[in-house]
This record gives C-alpha cells, structure tokens and sequence, in this order.
C-alpha cells in the first residue's frame, strides 16, 4: 500500500530539497529511489484505527514495514522530517476530473452553431461555477480503476472546461453509488487562464482573461456587499440584481473553498502568487494538467 504525504505548504518542495543532502548517504534501488524511507514525527491515520500523533512510518521496496510513535528507523533508511504533516494510506490526487461526468459532445445541428460571441465581463465567458462535481460523480467511470491500481485512493476532482469550469469535491475512490464517493463539497474552486486562441471577442488573451477574472472577484464581493444591505433594509433599497456566477462564487467561498490557480512554470507561478494576494484569496497553486 502506498502513503502519500501532505503538509501545509509546498510537500513536494520539501522533500526535493531534502533528497539532494541525503542521497549520498542511502541505499538506492536501480531508479534511484531509496529501498526504505521513515517519515518521523507526522500524525498519522492508519485505516483501522484512531489518528497517531507524532508517528513514524517506515517504508521498505515500497510496502509498509512499521507504523507507530516507538518505531525503530533503520539506519540506511531516508528519514523524512514529518512535523506539521499529515500522512495517509494512499496517494491524493490534487485535481483532475476523475469520477466526474464530462458534459456529452455536442452533435447534428447543435455542432453547426457558430460559438456565441461575449462583447463583456457582463456576459460571463467561459464561466461555469455553479457546476458541482458533487453532483456529477460518476462511480462507473472506467479511470477509477486505474487510478485505484495506481495507489490512488482520494482525488480532489472538478469539472473540466472553461475559464471558471466549476465547484471541486473531494471524492474517495470506492463505493457503488455516487453519493458515496463524496467525503466534501464544495473543496476548491479552480479557475484556469485559458483562452480560445483568437481575438473575435471577449476575453480571447491571456490580459484579457486576468482582467476578465479580476472583474468577476470585484462583481462577486460588491454583489455580495449588496445583498447584505438590502437583508438589512429591503424597503429603503434597491433589490440587486441576481447573478448566477457571483452567486455560486460567494457561496463556494463563503464555505472555506480554496481557489486553485495553475502554475506550471515559474512565470505562472509568480502571476498565481502576485493574484492571490492582490484579490486576498485562500490560494493553491496546482501545476500540471487537470486529468
């Protein structure tokens, strides 16, 4: 069984930085991977049991050896620092669209449609946030077994498509019925810079999409200013307008959704980064494809 460790920020990071200094010191299989690793000092959440605080587990040519707070290290073992980190029995996929249903091709007359042209931020673009991968598990997608196979037991898996494609859940991979892969929703709310490669409306640049997103922020915190001072005093204000984006946006947020941004190069990452702070978000940045 495979384990898979994630910490407060940036694990990966961490442990690359680390590989580097005690490489020359540990006993390597032929892909120069260490044959046994310990993560000291994690809390720990075996399947069968309560959590373990300030555990050690211990992973010899890819099975578990020893899980527990008295737990011998081997001495050629790499010995990973675990404090602050939590540590589970499979690997977590961070995004992806596995187990959710993708929306059916569009076919005959509906394919021959021209692709409806957005003259403004006012015509929501690409932007569908009220989509919730909660509602759209699919158990029999035939990928689940493969990421199964793989040691992947939870994946944090969204709609696909679109510069805001929709609310992401966390799913566990097992169980018949949709509604038993569920474990939290909403989980995240992705949002991708992407464009359509040509320049006949709005928002097809990467400036225009940043603006575009930047707007729709600014829209979903005065819409939802608006909403608290017309609860307050319905009589002596102006009703504001409904809109489904800013709606699902501020209802996401409102319930802890973090807002993953992509970052697949150190130009994307410092965008991501700079963004995150400039609108005060709750921001991961994910690198990679969605899938």
């Amino acid at each position: 069984m495979d384990w898979s460790v994630f910490g407060r920020r940036w694990p990966v990071v961490l442990l690359a930085g680390g590989w580097g200094l005690l490489a020359p010191q540990m006993t390597c299989g032929q892909g120069g991977e260490p044959r046994t690793f310990a993560i000291r000092g994690a809390k720990a959440f075996p399947v069968s049991s309560a959590p373990l605080e300030n555990a050690t587990i211990v992973v010899s040519k890819g099975l578990i050896t020893a899980v527990g707070a008295n737990v011998a290290i081997p001495p050629d073992a790499w010995v990973i620092d675990g404090k602050g980190l939590l540590v589970y029995p499979g690997l977590i996929d961070g995004f992806t669209d596995v187990a959710v249903t993708a929306p059916p091709a569009p076919s005959g007359d509906a394919a021959e449609k021209p692709r409806v042209t957005s003259h403004g931020p006012e015509d929501r673009p690409a932007t569908t946030p009220w989509r919730k991968a909660a509602d759209e598990v699919n158990a029999t997608d035939p990928r689940v077994e493969g990421w199964r196979s793989a040691g992947f037991t939870t994946v944090v898996a969204a709609p696909k498509g679109g510069i805001f494609p929709g609310q992401a859940a966390v799913l566990d991979l097992a169980g018949e019925r949709p509604g038993a892969l569920v474990v939290k929703s909403p989980a995240a709310l992705p949002v991708a810079f992407e464009t359509s490669g040509s320049f006949r409306s709005y928002p097809d640049s990467l400036m225009g999409v940043v603006a575009y997103v930047r707007q729709l922020w600014l829209d979903t915190n005065w819409d939802a200013q608006a909403a608290a001072l017309y609860e307050k005093n319905s009589r002596g204000t102006e009703r504001p307008k409904y809109d489904r984006s800013d709606t699902a946006i501020a209802d996401a947020l409102a319930k802890h959704a973090v807002v993953l941004l992509p970052g697949n190069s150190a130009l994307q990452i410092r965008r991501a980064v700079r963004l995150g702070q400039e609108w005060k978000l709750n921001c991961v940045i994910y690198g990679g494809q969605q899938g």
